[in-house]
């Protein structure tokens, strides 16, 4: 079977796409606290949730030294005790974790040197987040060149003794 030809125009990038830096960049209006009723209170650990920006995230994120971790719970915690509300968003943390790490990949990509360590944030239980760049192989390699030991439990992946080494943000 023939290979297509790939025209210049459907080699361009899709209009309006953003590059991980200009999504992180994107506030969308917020970090915000917002009120929660008396059933999505029970649900969230209480009546206010603060939904954190992407940038907040972020530098969360680069607070954490080498050689300590963080998870996306200890971050949370942050961004609530920091916007005086019972409790930080699961859901933006986690996504603008995400972002933060893809970001700071296309900067190292780019050159730059000083980028934010998305390898020391784990997810709850000290587990390696495999949709980081690189995967597991990547943040296992700079984990283990932290100092840190890392195991494999079924598919999944976690620092040892995770615990012993959580940054207080």
């Amino acid at each position: 079977m023939p290979r297509k030809k790939i025209s210049p125009a459907s080699a361009k990038p899709l209009r309006g796409k953003k590059s991980w830096r200009e999504k992180l960049a994107d506030d969308k209006d917020l970090p915000k606290v917002v009120k929660l009723d008396a059933t999505a209170a029970a649900r969230w650990g209480g009546r206010t949730l603060a939904i954190p920006a992407p940038r907040e995230v972020d530098a969360l994120m680069r607070r954490v030294p080498s050689g300590r971790v963080v998870t996306i719970n200890e971050l949370r915690a942050a961004v609530a005790r920091r916007h005086q509300a019972a409790a930080g968003c699961p859901i933006t943390t986690g996504i603008f974790s995400w972002i933060a790490a893809h970001a700071a990949a296309e900067a190292e990509a780019s050159g730059e040197t000083d980028i934010t360590p998305y390898w020391r944030t784990l997810k709850t239980g000290g587990e390696l987040n495999a949709k980081y760049p690189g995967g597991i192989p990547v943040l296992t390699v700079r984990l283990e060149a932290e100092g840190h030991g890392v195991f494999q439990k079924g598919k999944r992946f976690f620092v040892r003794d995770f615990e012993k080494s959580v940054a207080k943000l």
